[in-house]
């Protein structure tokens, strides 16, 4: 894995588990590489440019963590299917919204069209449950865990497409999309890896879908302060694709401009200025609050469950990175 090309918070990680948690994520990687590129040079090109554009990775890094060190193949299978779903999810996103840039570089869509774009993301979707159901025992578990994640993007997915340019929707229910379209994969990668039950099962599930909205809160957040070069997007590219996040559901309520604003006649530079009328109001400062308690909460979860003591510690430091790196 190339360290060079992760941010701080992952590093950090790395470190922590120096005997073993690189050299899995390394496998990972190379598994990454090897799946997208084997399906013809157009198809596999624009496969392995989506890889290379790069990630966190920090599902996968969930998946390990919570394998543990004695985490066989399959949690190294199960790790690659979580980030080639993650991939499949973003390069169909990128259909939909006709996104020309995605972590800095132009999209599939943008370069080779839509018809293009919908077969990649079809091909990592179906990669990803033939890496599964090509690994060791317990491969049907996994399946099943990760089509339901699947399943919650897609309809987080319809959920944010109903509400397209509808500015009045309510906090309940943004949060509600977030917790199907971010949360669910999240929570996902934290039961895939090992075999967890009881108490231990339901403290990782929670931890996952705590940390995943605090991710999605905080990425909201980026997308109206930016700025571009740190996000790899424009400033207010989720009002221009029509959708309310929670920094302008929040914002309306205090600002009579905003509450009155129609989503469908924005351009880039009454966005851009939408964006710092929502920074006026001070509602940023709440929603980075709300994530960082719900990232205290995660870690409160993992205090009480029954765990050995260096997995507890390193998904804390997965936590503390979500809100070091995005806050």
């Amino acid at each position: 894995m190339n360290r060079s090309r992760v941010p701080p918070p992952v590093t950090r990680v790395l470190d922590a588990a120096s005997t073993w948690l690189p050299r899995r994520m390394g496998e990972v990687e190379q598994r990454l590489a090897t799946l997208v590129a084997s399906h013809g040079e157009r198809l596999g090109g624009e496969a392995s440019a989506t890889l290379s554009a790069g990630g966190k990775r920090l599902r996968p890094m969930l998946v390990l963590l919570c394998a543990g060190p004695d985490g066989d193949e399959g949690a190294v299978r199960a790790a690659t299917a979580v980030e080639l779903v993650h991939m499949a999810s973003l390069v169909h996103d990128d259909v939909l919204d006709a996104a020309p840039l995605r972590r800095g570089r132009p999209t599939v869509v943008a370069r080779s069209g839509r018809g293009a774009a919908t077969a990649v993301g079809d091909l990592l979707f179906s990669r990803a449950f033939a890496e599964l159901a090509g690994g060791p025992p317990g491969g049907d578990r996994r399946v099943r865990l990760l089509a339901a994640a699947a399943l919650g993007l897609a309809k987080g997915e319809l959920t944010q497409r109903a509400d397209a340019f509808n500015a009045e929707i309510s906090a309940e229910r943004y949060l509600d999309r977030c917790r199907l379209k971010t949360a669910r994969l999240f929570e996902c990668a934290c039961l895939i890896g090992g075999e967890p039950d009881g108490d231990a099962r339901e403290a990782l599930a929670t931890f996952g879908r705590e940390i995943g909205l605090a991710f999605q809160l905080l990425d909201d957040v980026l997308d109206v302060a930016g700025p571009p070069e740190r996000t790899g997007k424009a400033r207010g590219t989720d009002l221009l694709d029509g959708t309310a996040t929670l920094p302008l559901i929040l914002a309306r309520a205090r600002d009579p401009q905003l509450a009155a604003l129609d989503l469908r006649r924005l351009n880039a530079d009454t966005a851009a200025r939408a964006c710092d009328q929502i920074a006026a109001t001070g509602v940023l400062d709440e929603v980075r609050a709300d994530a960082r308690r719900r990232v205290e909460s995660a870690k409160a979860v993992l205090a009480g469950a029954p765990m050995d003591e260096e997995r507890r510690e390193l998904l804390t430091l997965v936590a503390d990175g979500v809100v070091e790196r995005y806050s």
